[in-house]
């Protein structure tokens, strides 16, 4: 099982690229940012869409910009992968996005993961233009659209919400055929059938999901489908750094645990990363 590492980048925290460095020299397999364009402040819903749930921290609306910072890291790492935990695909402008990942995927040398999910802040979404209920098919139909872009000379897609004419779009990523795909979130029904559709992986919140029943439910969905389970990937987010915790996720399949660090600076996120340390080479 792989171990990486997760923080919000934020202007108040350990700068990327040095974080990078240093996650990077300890062995760590990757690194990863998740990402918020902006936080309305009405506050209308609740943190994860969950009824009572606390008041959302500062740092969701102080993240850098994912592909940004990922590139500063990149400039200053070798092997390391470079992951985003997660993008928001429903908000963001596809082709502008398929750009962004080939460019990172190409300047590392093919180290890019690309985590994406459907998004949970209604008024953040409505924003960018995208309507709450709208949002899973407009992810759906994004991917499907970098796809064209990352893998065809001459890049066409047709959906019911977007099309693209015959285009041409360069770099293309140096992964082949494109950076891995992985979904989080919680696997319902709707859930699975898109990470059997179109991803390579799910990666759930740890403690927040159910890990094992479901990984059981979507690798008998992709059965059904026809498609090879051992071509999807179980990862999670936010394992803790207890090592009975870590090998019962081993156990259940997981193959990629990543652990969390608080969005602070190097003073206080280096002595944690310096105690998960001893965990890579337990588990790789």
């Amino acid at each position: 099982m792989e171990l990486g590492v997760l923080i919000f980048p934020t202007d108040q925290a350990i700068r990327p690229a040095e974080l990078a460095k240093e996650a990077e020299a300890r062995g760590f397999e990757s690194l990863w940012f998740p990402e918020h364009s902006h936080i309305p402040s009405s506050r209308v819903t609740p943190w994860g869409g969950a009824k009572e749930a606390p008041p959302l921290p500062e740092e969701y609306w102080r993240t850098h910009d994912q592909f940004v910072a990922l590139a500063t890291c990149a400039s200053v790492t070798e092997r390391i992968k470079l992951c985003t935990g997660i993008t928001l695909v429903a908000q963001r402008d596809p082709i502008w996005l398929a750009k962004e990942v080939a460019t990172l995927d190409a300047l590392s040398d093919g180290r890019v993961v690309m985590g994406i999910g459907y998004g949970w802040n209604v008024e953040e979404l409505a924003q960018h233009g995208v309507a709450y209920r709208e949002r899973r098919a407009l992810l759906r139909e994004k991917v499907g659209m970098m796809k064209a872009l990352w893998t065809e000379e001459e890049a066409t897609f047709e959906g019911e919400h977007l099309s693209l004419e015959p285009s041409w779009a360069w770099p293309k990523p140096t992964q082949s055929p494109h950076p891995p795909v992985i979904l989080g979130g919680a696997a319902g029904p709707k859930t699975i059938k898109d990470i059997v559709d179109f991803c390579d992986g799910w990666m759930p919140i740890n403690g927040r999901h159910p890990v094992d029943g479901k990984w059981a439910e979507i690798q008998q969905a992709a059965e059904d489908a026809g498609r090879d389970p051992a071509t999807l990937s179980l990862g999670v987010f936010g394992a803790p750094g207890k090592p009975d915790v870590l090998e019962t996720l081993r156990d259940q399949g997981v193959e990629r645990a990543v652990l969390g660090l608080p969005p602070a600076a190097a003073d206080v996120v280096l002595p944690i990363l310096d105690s998960y340390a001893p965990l890579v080479g337990q588990f790789d």
